[in-house]
């Protein structure tokens, strides 16, 4: 059997994965009172303990980086202790978890803020299109650009919460650096315009994405910690003038923190293409690198016997498959996803997929 398989173990900095399928970061609109998980979610997490790591949901880092209804946060003690029940439940069922830290920067509204303050983000410019509030669907509004002097504070939230990620049981955390959130609108061109030392050139765009980085490794080791980008996903109407260089140039500069993986969203969301060679990615990041974007059992055999990913992580199909891994061991048939559940509501659609029958 090929050592690197999907059912061989691999190490990622200080995690140990028994396997190498990973369950993607997947937004699920079902926190509780105050943003914090609950005993449905610790559920939900634990019946998909077999992947080889869990990356949560993602988890605004403060309130200001909230972006849509029902999204839980890790900035508060009540989070954290409803966390604590999460992590709890997937660690009897043998798993490893890591959350997924978020800012959304401009993907939100005036009705998700605190005080009803517009959205930030690098540069004041309104991405096309609706965004889902309390109140219903929205027409985006115009961010506020961040002073030079408040982008500390956020990059201080960010090292908060990962601290605040351990005190909850997590075994690490991923920084979300794609999908048109925050981070990814300081590093693309088409939603950076800056003229101080976070914009302009490629360096000057990464900054924020080092800085940040550079914080939660201290705060909680970078052997903890993981990266996720997107370097061609228009998702969120984000755009990039040469995405290549772009991502290869964020690649290299992760490659000097020592983190734990890079996790990598391969294509477009909204076009279902790749058009980019990952691979030059890869090589320029030294160290795991986990491939995401619509792969399927025979892909990731494909791809970990190649040598062009060391894990692979999936979204849907974990979501619809909750002993996924075992699926794939038996090529047995798989459930299809329900796209009404999604997004909100209760156990329907979140943990009432079936498992394979035993016999």
């Amino acid at each position: 059997m090929n050592t690197n398989d999907m059912f061989s173990p691999i190490t990622l900095g200080a995690l140990h994965l028994k396997n190498r399928l990973v369950m993607a970061p997947l937004t699920r609109n079902r926190a509780g009172e105050n943003l914090a998980p609950g005993d449905l979610n610790a559920e939900y997490y634990a019946q998909r303990a077999g992947a080889g790591l869990i990356v949560s949901e993602g988890s605004q880092i403060s309130p200001q980086g909230q972006g849509y209804p029902g999204t839980p946060g890790i900035y508060s003690s009540e989070q954290v202790e409803g966390w604590k029940t999460v992590t709890r439940a997937v660690h009897e069922k043998g798993g490893l978890m890591v959350i997924q830290l978020w800012h959304v920067g401009r993907i939100s509204h005036p009705l998700l803020q605190p005080g009803g303050a517009r959205p930030v983000a690098p540069s004041a410019l309104a991405p096309a299109g609706e965004i889902f509030t309390p109140e219903g669907p929205k027409p985006f509004e115009t961010p506020r650009a961040l002073e030079t002097e408040e982008i500390q504070e956020i990059v201080a939230q960010f090292a908060g919460a990962a601290k605040l990620a351990v005190d909850a049981g997590f075994d690490g955390v991923e920084i979300h650096g794609a999908n048109g959130y925050l981070i990814d609108q300081f590093i693309r061109d088409g939603s950076n315009r800056r003229t101080d030392r976070y914009g302009g050139s490629l360096e000057n765009r990464l900054r924020f994405l080092g800085e940040v980085t550079g914080a939660v490794c201290d705060a909680v080791g970078p052997d903890r910690v993981g990266v996720r980008l997107s370097p061609e996903n228009t998702f969120n109407d984000i755009t990039d003038s040469d995405p290549q260089s772009t991502f290869n140039g964020a690649a290299r500069m992760l490659s000097g923190f020592g983190l734990a993986f890079l996790h990598v969203v391969e294509g477009d969301f909204v076009s279902g293409q790749a058009r980019l060679d990952y691979r030059q990615l890869k090589d320029r990041f030294k160290g795991p690198y986990m491939a995401n974007g619509g792969y399927d059992r025979e892909r990731i055999a494909r791809s970990l016997l190649h040598g062009d990913a060391d894990a692979v992580s999936l979204g849907k199909l974990f979501l619809a498959n909750p002993d996924l891994v075992e699926r794939f061991r038996k090529n047995a048939p798989l459930n299809v996803p329900d796209q009404a559940t999604f997004y909100g509501g209760g156990a329907k659609g979140y943990t009432d997929y079936p498992f394979l029958d035993p016999s």
